[in-house]
């Protein structure tokens, strides 16, 4: 029998994961579904021992990594997300693959034949050279959007990503604050919908609702002991990272 953790805080790929995991030929048991990254932590230190993960990246209360730069796990760990910018840590811990989303159940079905063959071979080298040079060539294949649309009564608009500071989600409400202070609503319900279309070098999720222009950052200040304060050119109020994505935030603003 295999044994399943599913980290993931959305219900929909939850129910995707469980059909897929239907498909596999091999026993296998979902020991959980968590969607957050502390009771991941509570249950990995606690559990009986799991044979696989199955892990979105951004989670209701923070960064994956968190889980595993607190907990030790042994087991290897299918990355799913919708995000390009995370494979290098996704293979610092104990990756085997990044199934970026939306992903088939061919795709799928790839990464599980790999944790069968390792896990076949007892094998513990997860270094997968040829698998970076795939992702890296994708992601530098990937066109990012230069400019966004807007429609409105009048007709429609256009407006230029390097000159967004930011874009922010609002009670279901998603929009970009540009260089000028005018805001454009944009016709999307999720911040991720804009996320996964945006150069991950230029643009950075620094909490659950707001996602900054690397650009137009003019400043920086320490806000609290785990979080950010950010000075947008142009914008009075303070942008404050996440005391989650802070870490993070900090490498990114340095490459």
């Amino acid at each position: 029998m295999i044994k399943i953790l599913i980290v993931e805080d959305e219900i929909p790929a939850r129910k995707k994961l469980r059909r897929f995991l239907d498909e596999v030929k091999e026993p296998i048991s979902v020991e959980a579904e968590i969607d957050t990254v502390q009771d991941a932590v509570n249950f990995l230190k606690t559990a009986v021992s799991i044979d696989l993960i199955l892990s979105d990246i951004e989670l209701l209360d923070g960064n994956a990594f968190a889980i595993y730069r607190e907990v030790q796990v042994t087991c290897p760990i299918i990355f799913t997300t919708a995000y390009d910018r995370f494979w290098m840590d996704a293979f610092e811990s104990n990756g085997i693959e990044y199934l970026l989303k939306p992903f088939s159940l061919e795709r799928f079905q790839k990464a599980w034949d790999k944790f069968l063959l390792l896990r076949k071979n007892q094998s513990t080298d997860h270094s997968l050279l040829s698998k970076l040079d795939q992702i890296l060539g994708n992601t530098a294949e990937k066109k990012y959007k230069t400019r966004f649309s807007v429609h409105t009564n009048q007709g429609i608009y256009f407006f230029e990503t390097k000159d967004i500071l930011f874009f922010e989600a609002d009670e279901g409400v998603v929009f970009a604050l540009d260089k000028t202070g005018k805001r454009h609503i944009l016709n999307v319900s999720t911040l991720k919908e804009i996320e996964i279309q945006l150069d991950p070098m230029e643009f950075f999720r620094i909490n659950r609702s707001e996602l900054v222009n690397k650009k137009l950052i003019e400043k920086i200040e320490r806000y609290s002991k785990n979080a950010l304060a950010l000075k947008m050119e142009g914008f009075d109020r303070y942008l404050i990272t996440s005391q989650s994505n802070t870490s993070l935030f900090r490498e990114w603003i340095e490459k």
